[in-house]
């Protein structure tokens, strides 16, 4: 049985990660929260790791508001960079395989097709430079690492949040029967967090090491992943394309997110769901009604 030891097990993605390992009895899980284990003090977290003497040590905490990251750029590189170096070292003390998860926006934006892990990184804000700065470290201080890079994602946990997540904004719009203007040039890899969960479940299972891309398959605008939640929740409504410079924000976005692998996980026997087979499934779990027939006026 595998020791995981999971930091930032109370976030979006920590959360359904530590429930699907847990489903495995091939894995003994120690949630560890933000109080249990500040990535950001490095005595603490070396304390923390040799004292349960993990197999993978897995590192979801991070500083992920974007446009916060712009104006707070001590405190991102804190957690993203120097948190990343430190569970690294706490890791090595141990021999434990340090799994950090990092993020779409080490990318620019400009390649044309998706992005694969041997692509050239070049963040274009202060988050993306951050997590980037958090990949080489952990490379540079674990015996053995993996890190994995998600995108755009969203879950259960990131519903509860204050603020709620873009899926809930745009239902909760549309039942007010409210005009919806989202943006329609930039294109991402929606991400369910139950299925990236799934996805690190597998690279666990594989001993994995290296870089690896965990999205769901396929790609959309944010207009085409809203237009796809109304869709299956059958809400008409008024829902216009616009361009990003519609809402000025003070960190620049990648206009061109996509993340694919190009690696092949054998424990991933059905292969890598699709974004709107994530919709679905997260829209399930929140308890709204999906209608029936929804998915042929899904956009692929």
């Amino acid at each position: 049985m595998r020791r995981v030891a999971i930091l930032g097990s109370t976030g979006q993605l920590g959360t359904d990660l530590v429930e699907i390992l847990r489903q495995d009895n091939r894995f003994d899980v120690i949630p560890l929260s933000h109080q249990e284990a500040d990535c950001t003090k490095a005595d603490q977290v070396r304390d923390v790791i040799v004292k349960l003497r993990p197999d993978d040590v897995i590192n979801c905490a991070a500083f992920v508001r974007v446009d916060d990251c712009e104006d707070q750029a001590h405190v991102a590189f804190e957690v993203n960079a120097i948190g990343a170096l430190n569970v690294a070292r706490a890791c090595a003390t141990v021999d434990a395989r340090c799994v950090y998860i990092s993020t779409d926006y080490v990318f620019d934006g400009t390649k044309e097709a998706a992005y694969v892990e041997s692509d050239t990184s070049n963040p274009i804000n202060v988050y993306g430079a951050s997590k980037l700065a958090g990949e080489y470290l952990v490379r540079q201080a674990a015996a053995r690492w993996l890190i994995v890079r998600v995108a755009s994602l969203f879950g259960k946990t990131g519903a509860r949040g204050k603020g709620g997540n873009f899926i809930e904004t745009i239902l909760a719009k549309a039942k007010r029967g409210e005009l919806l203007r989202v943006v329609n040039d930039i294109r991402v890899s929606p991400t369910y967090t139950r299925n990236a969960a799934e996805t690190l479940r597998a690279l666990l299972v594989e001993d994995a090491t290296g870089i690896v891309h965990a999205a769901n398959a396929g790609s959309c605008t944010w207009y085409e992943f809203a237009k796809a939640a109304l869709n299956f929740c059958d809400l008409p409504t008024l829902i216009e394309p616009v361009v990003s410079s519609t809402f000025p924000s003070r960190a620049r976005r990648p206009r061109n997110s996509v993340l694919v692998s190009e690696r092949s996980l054998a424990d991933l026997r059905e292969g890598v769901p699709s974004w709107h087979q994530g919709l679905r499934c997260y829209l399930v779990e929140r308890g709204y009604p999906v209608a029936s027939g929804a998915d042929s006026r899904v956009a692929h």
